[in-house]
């Protein structure tokens, strides 16, 4: 049996705190094999770094996902081509700096596939999700029956029509996005492990990761506000997977949410 712990999006000081804090210590707890972590918010709340990325792959995870925010922090164009733990979304366009999917080499010599997507409603242009997937699949079947999908999506239908529709082909599909982590995981009748949003691994007390007052009075004035990442104490959100190695079927998927001991 494979173990994968999968975080949702770092958000912010408070999110990378959360993974120095957390991330080793569950490894430890829980025999995790392999750490995915959606790390698109993870430089003040938008993009990343390449001292950010090295801190949260010191901490112990493995692959960092990204999102509409990969290119925010222009210093990205720097290292995205020869950093290969990085994955942006596979569904830009051919020409696009970074990949989107590989496989990596897990504990015990495992093979593990990773694909990162992002959705198309309310979200940026890109091509198809869903053919794209198509796509991926078949190319990193040929190194591994384990695959797993970061779908980075705003709307709720899009992610649940994305994991039905690749039931049964890939080990998991999780969403991330929306920062606020739902209670829907299961595992579906073919064998692929699912939830609509792993949620944050953020500040708690702030509106997704922002500070409260600012959304608050952006509902209550109608004006343009310039967000600010909240600090104070943070959560850990995201899930662990028991994957069969030799099918690649996920067995169970249980959620992690974790808050700072003050």
């Amino acid at each position: 049996m494979l173990r994968v712990l999968m975080l949702g999006d770092i958000a912010g000081r408070p999110g990378r705190k959360a993974v120095e804090s957390e991330v080793k210590n569950l490894c430890e707890e829980l025999d995790i094999d392999f750490v995915i972590a959606n790390g698109e918010n993870a430089a003040g709340g938008n993009g990343i770094t390449r001292e950010i990325a090295d801190d949260l792959f010191d901490s112990g995870i493995d692959c960092l996902t990204m999102g509409n925010h990969v290119w925010d922090k222009k210093e990205i164009f720097d290292f995205i081509d020869v950093e290969k733990r990085i994955l942006r979304p596979a569904n830009y366009p051919p020409g696009t700096p970074g990949i989107g999917a590989t496989v990596y080499r897990a504990n015990r010599e495992v093979n593990i596939g990773i694909i990162s997507l992002s959705g198309l409603v309310f979200m940026a242009e890109l091509d198809c999700p869903f053919r794209k997937a198509d796509e991926l699949i078949t190319q990193l079947s040929k190194e591994t029956k384990i695959i797993i999908i970061d779908f980075h999506a705003e709307v709720t239908s899009e992610k649940i029509a994305l994991g039905w529709y690749l039931d049964g082909r890939v080990t998991a599909v999780c969403g991330t996005h929306t920062h606020v982590q739902t209670a829907d995981e299961r595992v579906l009748p073919g064998g692929t492990g699912y939830i609509t949003d792993l949620g944050m691994t953020g500040p708690r007390d702030g509106v997704i990761g922002v500070k409260k007052e600012i959304v608050i009075n952006k509902f209550l004035t109608r004006l343009p506000q310039r967000f600010e990442k909240a600090t104070g104490s943070y959560q850990l959100n995201g899930v662990v997977i028991d994957i069969d190695e030799k099918t690649g079927k996920a067995m169970s998927i249980s959620r992690i949410n974790i808050l700072e001991k003050i």
